[in-house]
């Protein structure tokens, strides 16, 4: 047990919670969770099979409708020649993380994954007994893995390299010609590659390459992808994996032993979401959009402050070196205690995030814009040593 880690957005929520129930007003930039509720017909579907009684045990892998349904999907937007048969339904897209390394990996293993990146990552490798590797992203090769260093990283004993594109926290988009040789890569190398395109649909410019359409990837890809970010179903607990077909069979005993199915009628609000795509996500996007715009804009007129825009998802991960302040933690905590703004340490995402802070702007724009506004107050005031953690908040003066 010790060797499991945690998701440090959790952690800070609590705290934040906790200065509201003392009176404080608190803008919540921690989570990561769009703040639109699921489309109408997603629900409507869900509740129907409610109502037709569908409360009951479904095959470990998924209902036929769903798993058909994501192939279509996937073959049709990410130009991929996927069988129904090698899609796994689980819930919620962590258990995919969860069963892929519990499948491959074994003490005395390396796996390669994005630092900084979701922490999960390297939770998941430490807990199945092999050894992490981090592989560096930096700001200056806008967040894509430097290749040769990445050669360098490959040893005997790695089995596994993660990718996630979309990325959290950073919002960087590996491009083709990235996916490319990290394909060449892994052939040469035989590994296997994790690829978590969860936020696949949230991109603000270009469109997603998946590393499964590269050659000679089909057979050694596990594609991650879920419900939660795109129809915005976080609490609906839906994801799937595509998995090559050798361990279609293993990892579907994997489900049956851990937690039988996936609720039935949250597959066929699922099924719906997909096969009759509501207006809603292409909303959702383009309200994302707009708030990155206004975010980056903000943050990029702050003295100390830099950030790049980032092409997918719904983060920003500024560069605070200019500030002076301190490390990202404590930037952090002072930022939670002394402007009421809850965001999460780059260091959260591995120690490739020092000197970063990761914002969601999965929240209103009304908010965001005072966020944004806030900061700006409380760096000026704190560079000047206007404001201190015992006063927890910035002085009518300087606001």
């Amino acid at each position: 047990m010790s060797r499991l880690g945690t998701e440090t957005a959790f952690e800070v929520l609590a705290k934040a919670r906790a200065l509201e129930a003392q009176g404080r007003d608190i803008i919540h930039l921690e989570i990561g969770e769009p703040d639109f509720d699921t489309p109408p017909s997603i629900v409507r579907a869900g509740l129907s099979a409610l109502q037709r009684g569908e409360t009951h045990y479904t095959p470990s892998a998924g209902v036929p409708e769903l798993r058909q349904a994501i192939a279509d999907h996937l073959n049709k937007t990410r130009h991929l020649s996927v069988d129904p048969g090698q899609v796994i339904v689980t819930p919620g897209a962590k258990p995919i993380m969860f069963f892929a390394m519990l499948a491959l990996l074994d003490a005395g293993d390396e796996a390669i994954y994005p630092d900084p990146g979701f922490p999960i990552y390297s939770s998941m490798i430490d807990f199945a007994g092999a050894k992490g590797v981090p592989l560096k992203l930096r700001e200056k090769d806008d967040f894509n893995p430097d290749l040769d260093e990445l050669k360098t990283l490959v040893t005997d004993r790695t089995k596994l390299i993660v990718l996630n594109s979309p990325e959290n926290p950073t919002g960087g988009v590996l491009s083709q010609s990235v996916l490319k040789e990290i394909a060449h890569i892994a052939r040469a190398r035989d590994l296997w590659v994790l690829a978590d395109e969860i936020y696949a649909e949230i991109m603000y410019e270009g469109s997603h390459h998946s590393i499964l359409r590269e050659d000679g990837m089909a057979e050694r890809t596990i594609l991650l992808d879920g419900f939660s970010k795109t129809f915005a179903m976080t609490g609906w607990r839906l994801g799937y994996g595509v998995f090559p077909w050798p361990l279609v069979e293993p990892v579907t005993k994997l489900v049956t032993n851990s937690v039988s199915c996936t609720a039935t009628f949250t597959q066929r609000a699922g099924t719906a979401a997909l096969t009759s795509r509501p207006p809603e996500v292409a909303d959702m996007v383009k309200a994302f959009r707009e708030r990155r715009d206004v975010v980056v804009t903000g943050l990029n007129k702050i003295d100390g402050i830099s950030c790049r825009e980032p092409k997918g998802a719904f983060y920003v991960f500024p560069n605070i070196t200019g500030l002076g302040l301190g490390d990202s933690a404590t930037v952090q905590e002072r930022i939670l205690h002394e402007a009421g703004i809850a965001t999460l340490a780059g260091t959260n995402f591995g120690a490739g995030g020092e000197g970063y802070l990761r914002l969601s702007y999965a929240n209103s724009l009304k908010n965001l814009q005072s966020a944004v506004t806030r900061i700006g107050e409380w760096a000026h005031a704190a560079r000047q040593g206007r404001v201190t953690a015992a006063a927890g908040s910035i002085t009518s003066a300087d606001r």
